[in-house]
Order: structure tokens, then sequence, then C-alpha cells
């Protein structure tokens, strides 16, 4: 166990499942926040790897969670919606992707429930939606023009963008993304239904022409273009929004952050 930053960390490959469960052991570890994935452009690239780390992985922490009795969550996203499902997708409806990315995160949607089934493991899951933060870089998603359009609006004042001008699409700050996170896992396992491994939130939906205004609003001379490519194609997959209901009457989820805040809070802290 090696320490920085105080705090404790250990470098582990997420498919050695013994590895993990020595650890959890060794360390009284209770619960486990399973966060190691390709995300979606970059999955698409190499499929093979996408499905060995992001089914594989989520198999090994499963299977550690049932050795230890461990607390588990599992992060979904709104990648699991494909184009036939509504463009406000309801909690419960086919999930039908069209990215290997998706089709990961519905077979972790579905090996969290069978473990929580068969096994009673303690599993809970989010839908993300694009998560938008100033504290970590772009880390290879359809969303993440909604990060990199800022940087280069403090950088350059200008930014070409990997999608439409009215692609529409859910997304979330991050201060609400870890307070939603929090907030379910905090939950009594008892009020958790059907849905506990991959909620839908309620959270923001805009245009990345909403966007791209209303950063030009706070950042005199900023400029968007708007160079569609093919990460387009996955963005039209997914829903404008996302009907979030059930979590909030089920845990009481409601965000904090609309879109003005949103874009302050981000400039304020890359400005820092």
């Amino acid at each position: 166990m090696d320490t920085a930053n105080n705090g404790q960390f250990v470098i582990l490959d997420v498919l050695d499942t013994e590895a993990i469960i020595q650890t959890c052991v060794s360390n009284g570890v209770g619960t486990i926040y399973h966060l190691a994935a390709l995300l979606s452009a970059t999955g698409e690239k190499n499929p093979e790897l996408c499905r060995r780390v992001n089914v594989g992985g989520t198999i090994s922490v499963l299977e550690a969670a049932k050795a230890c009795s461990l607390r588990v969550f599992i992060p979904s996203s709104i990648a699991v919606f494909g184009p036939d499902a509504p463009k406000h997708a309801p909690q419960h409806t086919d999930l039908n992707p069209t990215t290997v990315y998706g089709e990961t995160k519905v077979e972790g949607e579905a090996l969290a429930m069978a473990s929580w089934k068969e096994f009673g493991v303690d599993v809970r899951g989010i839908r993300y939606p694009g998560l938008i933060s100033y504290k970590a870089p772009a880390g290879g998603g359809t969303t993440d023009y909604a990060v990199e359009i800022f940087h280069a609006a403090i950088q350059d004042g200008h930014y070409d963008c990997f999608v439409r001008e009215d692609t529409r699409l859910p997304m979330m700050y991050m201060d609400d993304a870890i307070r939603a996170t929090l907030m379910l896992m905090d939950a009594p396992s008892g009020l958790l239904g059907a849905a506990r491994a991959g909620y839908n939130i309620d959270c923001q939906s805009f245009t990345a022409r909403e966007l791209a205004d209303a950063i030009s609003d706070q950042v005199e001379g900023f400029h968007c273009e708007f160079s569609p490519d093919v990460r387009q194609e996955y963005a039209d997959s997914w829903p404008d929004s996302i009907d979030g209901s059930l979590a909030k009457d089920e845990w009481g989820w409601t965000p904090d952050y609309d879109l003005p805040k949103m874009v302050q809070a981000m400039l304020d802290g890359l400005s820092q």
C-alpha cells in the first residue's frame, strides 16, 4: 500500500480478481467505486480492449464484492440507449445501443442486477450523462467537446466543435455527479428498486450551440465553429434528455447546477 496526496493507493489490474480480493481483505475495504473503463470514442477504436476492460473488469469487481461482502458502485451511461429509444428517455425502455461502449454498459447493468438477485451483492449504478469538469482533462468520450470548449475559449478564443450545433445531449457538472453518486451510495438499500444498477438522473440538457453562446456571454471574442466527425454518429444515437423521476422519488435526487451556473463555475475554476 502506497500513499499520495494524503491518500493510500495500490496499483492493480482490474482483470486480476484475486489481487482485488486480497487488497480488499488486507485493507478492510467495505465499498468499491468501480470507475475503470474505456470511454465511448476510445472504445470504438479498440472494441476488443473495450469489452475486455469494461465487461471483464466489472466481472472481476463483482466477484470480489461477492467474496468480501462489499457494497459496489458500477457506473452506467446514457450510451445504453440506442436510436430507437425515445428522445426523452424513460427509465425503462429497450436498450439497443449502436456502440461497443454502450453494449458494455448494458451488459454491466445486467451483470450487476444478476449479482444482486442471485448473491445479494449490494450493487448500485447511475447512467451518467456527459460529465463536465475543470479538474480533469477530456478522457476519450463523445461528450468531451463540452469540456474541451472551455479550455479552448480561455486559451485560444476559438474552438472547432466535433458535433453539429443543434446536437442536444444530457450533461452534468462534476460536482452534481459526485453528489448524486454519494447520495445513491448512502441511500438505504430497501429504498432502491429494479433500477438500482442504472438509474437515470435529472440533469441539464443543451445543444452545442447553446453551450457556445453561454461561454461567449462570459468570454469576450470567443468564437466556435462546428465540424462534425465520426463522434456525431454516436451522439445522434443517444437521447436529447432523460427522465430522472425515479431517482428523485426513490432517493431524492435533484441537481444543483443549470447551464449558466455550470459555465461560471468552469470558467472560474480554469482561471485559477
